[in-house]
């Protein structure tokens, strides 16, 4: 433990967050460490508070983890990040706990300044516990709780983006990020370049899996570690067994050549051949990157979405042999 924790206290605080979670309600794959910390955090309580203390800040997710090791001594590693916003907030802000972007509601699901709060009604009900009338408030909130939920900003519809797959099937996309683009590679690229074939990902910018066939990934010989970054679309064209690895550049970079490498060990194994292509929405955005793209990769701009950029090598479109 950190030198400014207490561990006793700090356990039993923990233990204490955890019998909250399960009083109100939260699903069992929350009632957790991480999502006891995750609360803790939102209500910036320290081990040597007592609840009635609780507040209510404004935190960005690496802020928590950095009030987990600060004030709790637990540690987790910087790619666990994602994990605490999939697997915690998520659901918290879904049944109401918390508020996202209560500062800035047109914030876009993926903005990394996302910040969140616990939602008044939980905060004043979480400033009783361990006093004789938590009992009676938690029944009152819990019988209010499906009424509160509609009134929150944070549970308006989200801005969707419907997008017809290459298969003619349909799904939606969170609107925002760099999904319009992958709107486009789906229902312009694919048609054109890799008729017939399958889509085995979809990276959407408000679920990293918003379209994941892993048993199809398994029947290629490849192991996806859910930790990698994937790119934004994989397509495989069954018929010239060709594993189309798309990059959609909004606000990161292209297959550069550390990307490159990253891809190849990322799918490693692969029966099917490794096509690299980066997406643009514009020439003008592609401009940007041109000295970085890698050799034997692809360009595809979707403002000019009949024609492919090609980087030297062998051949166009198509597969190389993995070092």
């Amino acid at each position: 433990m950190a030198a400014n924790t207490s561990p006793t206290r700090g356990k039993r605080m923990i233990e204490q967050t955890l019998s909250i979670l399960a009083d109100l309600g939260v699903p069992q794959e929350q009632q957790n460490q991480r999502s006891a910390l995750t609360l803790l955090a939102l209500l910036d309580m320290k081990p040597r508070m007592s609840w009635k203390e609780a507040a209510a800040p404004l935190s960005g997710i690496t802020e928590m983890m950095d009030y987990f090791r600060a004030h709790f001594g637990v540690s987790y590693k910087p790619n666990s990040r994602e994990t605490v916003r999939r697997f915690t907030i998520h659901q918290f802000v879904q049944i109401g706990l918390v508020i996202a972007n209560p500062d800035d509601p047109a914030r876009a699901v993926n903005n990394p300044d996302n910040r969140y709060q616990i939602d008044a009604a939980v905060l004043q009900l979480i400033k009783t516990f361990g006093a004789p009338d938590w009992a009676r408030n938690l029944a009152a909130y819990l019988a209010t709780a499906e009424s509160i939920r509609r009134l929150h900003p944070h549970e308006r519809p989200m801005s969707q983006l419907p997008v017809t797959l290459p298969d003619g099937s349909s799904i939606i996309l969170t609107a925002g990020g760099q999904n319009a683009l992958i709107k486009d590679i789906l229902e312009q690229f694919c048609p054109r370049f890799t008729p017939g074939a399958s889509l085995l990902y979809i990276g959407d910018a408000g679920d990293k899996f918003k379209v994941f066939e892993r048993k199809n990934f398994k029947s290629l010989g490849i192991t996806v570690n859910e930790h990698g970054k994937m790119p934004d679309v994989v397509i495989h064209d069954v018929r010239r067994n060709w594993l189309v690895l798309i990059e959609a550049v909004t606000s990161h970079g292209p297959v550069n050549l550390k990307r490159h490498n990253e891809l190849k060990t990322l799918f490693k194994g692969s029966t099917a051949g490794l096509v690299f292509v980066t997406a643009f929405e514009a020439r003008k955005a592609m401009v940007k990157y041109l000295g970085e793209i890698a050799w034997e990769t692809e360009v595809w701009v979707a403002e000019a979405p009949t024609h492919l950029i090609h980087f030297n090598g062998e051949r166009f479109l198509g597969p190389y042999a993995l070092d």
